[in-house]
C-alpha cells in the first residue's frame, strides 16, 4: 500500500496516451488478476481494451512519480459514460448484460458506471475516496439524476456465491420503475437462497468493496446476475437513484454541486 498519496492527481482522460494508460491498468486488473480475457484485449501489448472506449469519458488517478512512459502512471480508473451519447442505434456497455429498457424509459439522466479499478499498491489508501470524489463532480456538473453500472463478483461459480447473491436480492432489490433485468442467455437467478437461510455477515464478507461502496450510496441490484465466463466473473446491475440517496449522500453531492458555483 502507498501510505504518502498527497501526491495523487484526478482529471479526465486528455490524449491516446492517457487512455493507453488507463487501459494497462484495466489489463493488470481484469486480465493479469482476475483472469479476464476479451476480443479486443491485446496481450501482447498489456492493455484491456473494447469498442466502447472511444465514447466513454475516463476518469484517471495519476501518480506523478510513477513512469509515465511506461504507461505506470495511472493508479485508479473509472470509465463513465452520459446517456445522451448512445444513438438511438447505439447500446449501453451494460445491454450486452442486461435489459435496461426500465431505465432508458424513465426519462431520467443516465451515466453508466464501469471498468472501476484501482492499482493494488493503492488499495487500502485514499486512492477510490479520490475517485468517488472526482465522479461526485462530474454527476453535479451534468445533471445526472440516475448511475448503473455492472460490478463483478471474482468467479462464475454461482453456488459459491449463493450468500451475497441472495442477500442483494432478498435486501437490495431495485423497485420496478428502475429493475433492469439480467438477459436469457447467461442469466442466474439470485434468490438462490430463502431469506430465512440468510447470514448477513457471511454475505457481507463475500461481497467486493466496491459494491458495498454503491450500496452505501443507497444502490440497488437489477433481477438476476450474469455470467460472464470471458471475465471470469458474475455480474450484477447496480442502479443508483440520486433522488432516493440517503440524505447524508445527497448532501455530499449537493456540496459538490455548491463548489461549482
Amino acid at each position: 500500500m502507498i501510505a504518502d498519496d498527497v501526491s495523487l492527481e484526478l482529471r479526465l482522460a486528455q490524449t491516446d496516451r492517457d487512455l493507453r494508460a488507463a487501459q494497462r491498468l484495466r489489463y493488470k486488473v481484469f486480465v493479469t488478476e482476475l483472469g479476464g480475457d476479451g476480443p479486443m484485449v491485446d496481450h501482447a501489448a498489456q492493455l484491456e481494451q473494447d469498442e466502447f472506449d472511444a465514447i466513454f469519458d475516463h476518469l484517471i488517478l495519476i501518480d506523478p512519480r510513477r513512469d509515465a512512459d511506461a504507461l505506470e502512471d495511472v493508479v485508479g480508473v473509472y470509465r463513465l459514460l452520459p446517456g445522451d451519447r448512445v444513438t438511438a442505434e447505439g447500446q449501453f456497455y451494460s445491454e450486452r448484460e442486461y435489459d435496461l429498457s426500465a431505465l432508458k424509459s424513465s426519462g431520467r439522466r443516465l451515466l453508466e458506471l464501469g471498468r472501476s479499478c484501482v492499482h493494488s499498491d493503492y488499495r487500502g489508501s485514499t486512492a477510490m475516496f479520490h475517485l468517488w470524489n472526482g465522479l461526485a463532480d462530474y454527476v453535479a456538473e451534468h445533471g445526472f439524476e440516475v448511475l448503473f453500472g455492472v460490478a463483478s463478483f471474482h468467479g462464475t461459480d454461482a453456488a459459491a456465491l449463493a450468500q451475497p447473491l441472495a442477500y442483494l436480492h432478498h435486501h437490495h432489490l431495485a423497485p420496478k420503475e428502475l429493475r433492469v433485468q439480467a438477459r436469457p442467455d447467461c442469466f442466474q437467478a439470485m434468490d438462490v437462497l430463502p431469506v430465512e437461510q440468510l447470514d448477513r455477515t457471511l454475505a457481507l464478507a463475500g461481497t467486493p468493496a466496491l459494491i458495498k461502496a454503491y450500496l452505501r450510496f443507497g444502490g440497488f441490484v437489477g433481477e438476476g446476475a450474469w455470467i460472464d465466463h470471458a471475465f471470469n466473473t458474475t455480474d450484477v446491475c447496480l442502479v443508483m437513484d440520486t433522488d432516493q440517496m440517503s440524505a447524508k449522500h445527497r448532501e455530499f453531492y449537493a456540496r459538490k454541486q455548491g463548489n461549482k458555483g
